[in-house]
């Protein structure tokens, strides 16, 4: 068998997430449609680098797929842009091991959380606009706290299948990047279900002075979903990138 991974961008906007779903468009099942069509086999399945939530978008998603021969990759990147929607779009698709594992493999996966205090028409379906003005200091002072522990209980969505709650935390910091627009970025070896959004929402309580740095402390020592903050709305996160070993790349 080979196998490929699809590199690729979304608006999820319109989709419930990721993962095939019963009830609802998601992802995954539209480009294993589109796939199928263009490969002409029903039984060929993407698997993801993870899942993002209903309404998260992807500015780099990572999926891989067998097929019982070789491909050529720029002509399926081609095909399958021609046969997706317009707010999937794939970038590339490289021939990779055939073991490589597009989740397993990832040795870190990227988000950013975007917000804004200013009222924006072409903003708003990407950024979560609020009301006041918070502390980005005191958020960033918090947000330096989550390198110091590798248990993030508090920050994930409850009755979840994953066997650990243990991250890695590589980078967390609030930068701005207009003049009424912050975007928070972090980097992880992996997220728990719902986790960047908890985060956020928490950090945001510091910054709207109604948590404290040793309050946003206890939270996480508390392994307690509901001592943390509400999670924030998922259209103003991005999934932006994810990094995989050199070595499994044909």
């Amino acid at each position: 068998m080979n196998r490929y991974f699809i590199y690729l961008a979304y608006d999820g906007t319109n989709y419930h997430g990721w993962q095939i779903q019963p009830n609802g468009d998601s992802v995954q099942e539209t480009l294993n449609k589109a796939l199928a069509t263009f490969l002409r086999d029903e039984s060929i399945e993407v698997v993801g680098a993870g899942r993002t939530d209903a309404g998260v978008h992807a500015r780099l998603m990572v999926a891989h797929f067998d097929i019982d021969r070789e491909l050529d990759c720029a002509l399926v990147a081609d095909k399958l842009n021609r046969l997706l929607p317009q707010d999937i779009s794939v970038y590339s698709v490289k021939h990779v091991k055939e073991d490589a594992h597009a989740r397993f493999d990832a040795t870190y996966r990227t988000y950013k959380y975007y917000i804004t205090t200013r009222k924006d028409p072409f903003a708003r379906h990407y950024s979560w606009r609020l009301f006041q003005k918070l502390d980005i200091e005191k958020m960033n002072e918090a947000a330096a706290v989550l390198f110091d522990y590798i248990d993030f209980t508090s920050f994930s969505k409850l009755h979840t299948d994953v066997k650990t709650n243990n991250c890695k935390i590589m980078h967390a910091e609030w930068t701005q990047c207009g003049e009424d627009e912050w975007v928070f970025t972090i980097q992880a070896d992996r997220f728990l279900r719902n986790m960047v959004r908890a985060v956020v929402g928490t950090l945001v309580e510091v910054g709207r002075g109604k948590l404290s740095v040793d309050g946003f402390r206890k939270v996480i020592e508390d392994k307690n979903r509901c001592s943390a903050g509400t999670s924030v709305p998922a259209h103003a996160l991005f999934l932006v990138d994810i990094g995989y070993p050199e070595d499994l790349f044909l």
